[in-house]
């Protein structure tokens, strides 16, 4: 009744010198078609203005089976709308070892390039986003920040720190018990994927991991990644190479220039795969390329050198190496050769919105012989152009840019966070009562909870 009392009363006799208002047909036909139109535009402003990928994909035709590129209201929704809690160094006891190392001597700034940078970036670019809140109470998702890749790498934790340090954060985090984990995210940014954390399977079995690996069966009894929880990521390209920052590093060479038909830049590591590729370019030198690396001394293969190697070919060759996910893939697209993935097990990201039959080719590992040198070479250059031009418009999702860009990975990775965000959390050790109130299994409520807290 209030709300009908502050509104304003139109009819005849409202107020001295009221005029009556007349709504017949015509107004009303009007009055809908204004309603439609502010619909529709409503909805478009939300594509473009909410990380839509609609601008990226201005032609229909852009995949011709795949239709255009954009996720998909089905399980989406229409525009981006989740909110999510970044943890704070100081706030977690153990944190800031997992950044910074147990001297607190590794900075971000040494983290952040290179194949493991995403670690970084993830949580930088979140710490800016318009997603993030600082109410816990109202947030769908809670981050977890660590660069324990790098930290391990440049000593600052050994793998028994590593794992000890972990299990310490997660009994101060109230909300993990609540959840089960289920609505924390970690990022695992190598081919180690969450194995870096020994007793993830115990602890974030049912937590979200943002990982570029799906598969490591050849050295572990499971792989880490989980299809229906986790979410494969770009690996982080150098971004020397990406056009965001506007950078000459890299520029493509015509095809009709370039001097081999593929190319494989990579060290043999021992990998049977990678072994066979070697051996084809000391047969075939003048189609396949592939020159020994050197990591130190004096002919250690530069930055600039490598790119001006990877962009002379019209195919660039992504075989398996320590996992089942390599660089290449992502690099192919930016000096803009085919990539042709050699790596039965690998996982891609994004794949709701994108085909990759359009950019890409798959080939089966075990036939890596000259039948694929074969194979290339009766591919026509019209179509290798098609195949580029079509990698051309999604290799912004292989970006991390902030928020601003229309299409970056993190637009891409918050919209699959989307589809996972849960109305209601609760785990094994949770339990609820005829008042709504969530309680322990000694009764006590979720706000009375107190580090440490038990895990589940």
């Amino acid at each position: 009744m209030g709300s009908i009392s502050r509104g304003r009363n139109l009819g005849p006799g409202a107020g001295s010198g009221a005029l009556p208002v007349l709504c017949g047909r015509v107004h009303q036909i009007g009055a809908l078609g204004l309603i439609a139109a502010t619909f529709l535009l409503t909805r478009a402003f939300d594509r473009l203005s909410y990380g839509g990928l609609a601008s990226v994909a201005s032609s229909a035709a852009l995949f011709e089976r795949a239709g255009a590129l954009f996720w998909p209201d089905r399980g989406y929704g229409s525009r981006l709308d989740l909110k999510i809690y970044v943890y704070e160094e100081k706030e977690i006891d153990g944190l800031r070892e997992l950044i910074r190392g147990r001297d607190g001597r590794i900075s971000p700034d040494a983290c952040v390039k290179g194949q493991w940078g995403t670690q970084v970036k993830i949580h930088q670019l979140l710490l800016k986003s318009r997603f993030r809140t600082i109410n816990k109470q109202e947030a769908d998702f809670f981050f977890v920040p660590s660069y324990v890749k790098c930290v391990r790498m440049m000593g600052g934790l050994n793998d028994k720190e590593i794992n000890k340090t972990y299990v310490k954060i997660l009994s101060q985090m109230p909300y993990f018990r609540y959840s089960g984990g289920r609505d924390h995210i970690f990022v695992f940014p190598s081919g180690a994927g969450a194995h870096l954390f020994r007793s993830w399977a115990t602890f974030l079995n049912r937590s979200i991991i943002l990982t570029p690996e799906g598969d490591r069966t050849d050295k572990r009894d499971i792989s880490a990644f989980n299809t229906w929880k986790d979410i494969i990521i770009p690996g982080n390209v150098d971004d020397g190479m990406t056009k965001f920052y506007d950078s000459n590093v890299v520029q493509p060479i015509p095809l009709s220039k370039r001097k081999h038909l593929a190319n494989f830049l990579g060290r043999a590591q021992g990998k049977v795969g990678r072994l066979r590729l070697v051996e084809l370019a000391k047969q075939y030198p003048d189609k396949l390329e592939s020159p020994e690396l050197q990591l130190t001394g004096p002919n250690k293969l530069r930055r600039t050198e490598y790119f001006n190697h990877l962009r002379n070919a019209k195919f660039c060759l992504a075989p398996r190496g320590e996992s089942s996910w390599t660089l290449r893939f992502y690099e192919s697209f930016f000096v803009e050769c085919v990539p042709v993935i050699l790596s039965d097990q690998v996982e891609l990201p994004f794949q709701n919105v994108i085909d990759y039959t359009q950019i890409s080719i798959k080939w089966p590992s075990t036939r890596i012989s000259t039948q694929l040198l074969e194979y290339l070479e009766t591919i026509p250059d019209e179509m290798i152009e098609a195949m580029i031009s079509r990698g051309r418009q999604v290799r912004c999702l292989w970006v991390y840019a902030p928020e601003t860009e229309p299409c970056s990975a993190m637009v891409g990775i918050m919209w699959e966070l989307q589809r996972k965000v849960r109305r209601f959390h609760q785990s094994g050790e949770t339990f609820w009562l005829h008042n709504g109130s969530v309680v322990n299994r000694d009764l006590v409520e979720f706000h009375d909870w107190r580090p440490p807290v038990p895990l589940p």
